[in-house]
């Protein structure tokens, strides 16, 4: 028999053992302690560090273009400021890299891979992408916005619908058709692409990218920052970070401060960023009976954010768009800070509501009011609520568990596809 169906046709050919990665992200912060959004930089050295090649591309946001090579990582920064531009230029350094030593596997942390993905069957190159590559973020913000009435459900819901058919036929089903594999962050990511993207569930992965745990340890209070800021010494505080592109969950954030401000005298809240709709928002506060309560930090550099979330008893982030593994939430909540978000974004798959941080409807004023007044006057047990916040973190972003989780999946996603067959390795 084996003269006639010889067996070495039939063999699969072997994973190989050492993998060229090509990561793709606009922005690719490579700090440790950092307020940028979905940090790969802790994945990245972990790669390199088992002996796997990588490469980055990312966006040089200061308009030079520049090779560096840190910690066994070469990053290549490519300067366009255009959604577009930066597509085009990754794919056409991306096929230079490929013709010279061939990639096994393309990771795009946005939609930036997306060009990569149309060709990966010319390229020979498995792709995945992040699911923040989708646009599904837009429909976590609007059910943020519906409140507890039944034409305000009604309302939300058909707007949900319409967003989710312009988003999907629009950009996501083109963008997904291109996937190998989606990386998701929390349970609600993963049922969301299965039942209404119709994304293959053994096609999905669930690896929180988070940041490096070790770089988390417990912060003082920075005495000259409550100084500068002009915080009171008995201040009861409030830190939100915002990067300014919605208005409703700071609005909704003021409007339930305005009702602690009354009780408390020492409250306060502060804003840290900017961004396009910075005005507005003040106007909208200056319009309610706050005064000094609230502050306005402007643009803050991300090696500084942590002695801002040091400054806090609560941390709130009730954005709908939050993924709920921003580096800024697992700092407050590795610092044993008191986290509320919104019950509904993937936040929710990270705090458990009233074990480890607190979860609200963000357009709950009254409930989130009620709430932070209960924290300032001790009614909670803020200290046990933030020691399970750390613990919460640091055994769910355990940093050999990413990167090995992470491996898993691209040799998962190589398996099946075997593009990496006429690779050179």
């Amino acid at each position: 028999m084996s003269l006639l169906f010889p067996t070495h046709l039939f063999r699969r050919q072997p994973l190989p053992p050492q993998l060229k990665i090509c990561l793709i992200s606009r922005r690719f912060p490579i700090g440790g302690r950092t307020a940028d959004q979905g940090s790969l930089w802790p994945i990245a050295k972990g790669l390199a560090k088992k002996g796997h090649k990588v490469v980055v591309l990312a966006q040089d946001t200061h308009h030079r273009s520049e090779d560096i090579v840190r910690d066994g990582v070469q990053i290549s920064y490519l300067s366009d400021e255009s959604e577009f531009g930066f597509a085009r230029l990754a794919k056409d350094r991306f096929a230079r890299l490929h013709r010279d030593e061939p990639f096994h596997i393309v990771h795009a942390a946005d939609s930036s891979g997306y060009l990569i993905g149309r060709f990966k069957n010319e390229f020979n190159v498995s792709v995945v992408f992040d699911v923040a590559a989708t646009q599904m973020s837009q429909l976590y913000a609007i059910a943020g916005m519906a409140q507890e009435t039944m034409g305000s459900l009604l309302r939300t819901s058909i707007a949900i619908a319409y967003k989710f058919l312009r988003t999907y036929y629009g950009t996501d089903r083109h963008l997904i058709k291109t996937a190998d594999g989606i990386f998701v962050m929390s349970p609600h990511e993963r049922i969301i692409l299965e039942r209404y993207y119709l994304y293959p569930d053994n096609n999905i992965y669930s690896v929180p990218h988070g940041i490096e745990i070790g770089d988390l340890s417990p912060k003082e209070k920075s005495d000259e920052l409550k100084v500068r800021l002009g915080l009171p010494p008995d201040a009861k505080t409030i830190v939100t970070i915002s990067d300014m592109t919605e208005v409703m969950p700071l609005t909704n954030l003021f409007e339930a401060f305005e009702k602690v401000a009354i009780k408390r005298s020492n409250a306060r809240l502060i804003v840290v960023g900017n961004g396009p709709r910075l005005k507005e928002i003040e106007f909208h506060m200056l319009n309610l009976a706050l005064g000094s309560r609230v502050i306005f930090t402007g643009p803050v550099k991300s090696s500084e954010v942590p002695d801002y979330i040091s400054l806090a008893d609560v941390y709130v982030n009730i954005s709908s768009r939050t993924t709920g593994f921003e580096p800024s939430i697992l700092e407050a909540m590795a610092q044993k800070k008191v986290v509320i978000g919104s019950e509904v974004s993937p936040l929710s798959s990270l705090v458990e509501d009233g074990v480890d941080g607190f979860l609200v409807r963000p357009a709950d004023v009254k409930a989130l009011s009620h709430l932070l007044i209960d924290i300032f006057s001790e009614n909670v047990p803020v200290l046990e609520i933030g020691d399970r916040a750390r613990r919460r973190v640091v055994d769910l972003f355990d940093f050999e568990k990413l990167v090995a989780e992470t491996l898993d999946a691209y040799f998962k996603v190589l398996g099946r596809t075997k593009r990496y067959k006429n690779s050179k390795h």
